[in-house]
């Protein structure tokens, strides 16, 4: 049959509108689930938040037993009750000083900002660096990029409410959540999702351990640096250092920001020992308590750590960055275990 007689048939009307419908159909499904992916994804990041505090919880809880030799249900009452308590103690004596100093230090770095400029200014380098930024719209864009980053889909107080509130649910009967996961795997694939969900569990454990510990390191050392230095705000700051050690590569260069800012109010010598300060805690901080972050748990690559950041970051903002690499210790131990352990390798053997 020739193109022209074909052109000549008649249409079948009830089949090119059945077709179309398809297909806006599909399309719309494909709209309302990228618009739902990020609240999904951040709904994700939340749960695997509480997860991560419930197993704090739990951890804290074998410490009392092994060395207090207490019941499980006492242990991990008295675990959740003296962290809580901890907790209100520290702000109920350090919360007025920590909020003074937040202030002061807000109300501080625009001003220092601009002095940081007007010493830029007068160098030759210095000023085709700030005439790049604003002929460029850096400036803006940076902006624009740190507000995304510290928020986050449902907001601050939602988020810590949603958090406290599933952890509660993980801390009072974590096997029924794990009994619930692995029933929805198949018959075969019972016992070793069982097995890979404390593997799991451990991994996070270890990684929760190392961190902690780094919080203290960094958190200490930096104070007592910033106090030798003369410097003000030095609990603040130290805080601040301690706490973005929960972000590896990029919450150390955030937290030196504000610290050389503000020595170089006191001038570009301050300025420079400061940042030498913040870049000696940390070489100290990756040779001492960084093994112990590794120690038996999975080797993830740098490259890997910092590609899961930055999407996770212009994904969900701060929780992204910030649960990124539980997130990439998470998928390379799924990885492993399902797949790279299977796999036979007579060119190339792993060990």
């Amino acid at each position: 049959m020739s193109p022209e007689d074909k052109s000549k048939e008649p249409v079948d009307w009830a089949v090119y509108i059945k077709k179309t419908w398809i297909k806006w159909s599909i399309l719309a499904l494909i709209a309302v689930f990228l618009l739902l992916f990020k609240a999904i994804v951040s709904i994700i990041l939340l749960t695997l938040a509480s997860a991560l505090l419930a197993i704090y919880f739990y951890g804290f809880t074998g410490l009392l037993q092994r060395y207090l030799h207490l019941p499980a249900k006492v242990s991990l009452i008295v675990s959740v009750t003296l962290n809580l308590l901890l907790l209100v103690g520290f702000f109920w004596f350090a919360g007025s000083r920590l909020e003074s100093q937040i202030t002061q230090l807000s109300d501080t770095l625009p001003s220092t900002i601009q002095h940081a400029q007007s010493q830029l200014q007068q160098s030759a380098l210095g000023s085709k660096v700030l005439d790049y930024i604003n002929s460029s719209g850096t400036g803006g864009k940076t902006s624009a990029f740190v507000r995304h980053f510290f928020s986050s889909s449902f907001g601050a107080l939602s988020d810590l409410y949603l958090i406290i509130l599933i952890t509660m649910f993980f801390v009072a009967s974590p096997m029924m959540y794990k009994r619930g996961v692995v029933h929805l795997l198949p018959e075969t694939a019972k016992d070793k999702g069982d097995e890979l969900l404390d593997q799991l569990g451990d991994v996070l454990k270890k990684w929760i351990k190392g961190q902690i510990i780094g919080f203290f390191f960094i958190a200490v050392f930096t104070g007592l640096g910033l106090w030798a230095l003369g410097l003000p705000l030095v609990f603040t700051l130290a805080l601040i250092a301690g706490f973005l050690n929960f972000v590896p590569n990029f919450g150390p260069i955030i937290a030196v920001i504000p610290a050389t800012l503000l020595g170089l109010m006191q001038g570009p010598t301050t300025a420079l020992l400061t940042f030498g300060l913040y870049t000696l805690v940390q070489v100290i901080q990756s040779a001492v308590t960084q093994p112990i972050i590794q120690k038996r748990m999975i080797s993830m690559p740098p490259v890997l750590t910092v590609v899961a950041q930055v999407a996770m970051g212009a994904l969900t903002g701060f929780w992204g960055v910030l649960l990124a690499t539980p997130i990439v210790a998470i998928g390379m131990t799924l990885v492993q275990e399902l797949y790279v352990k299977k796999q036979t390798y007579h060119k190339y053997p792993l060990n």
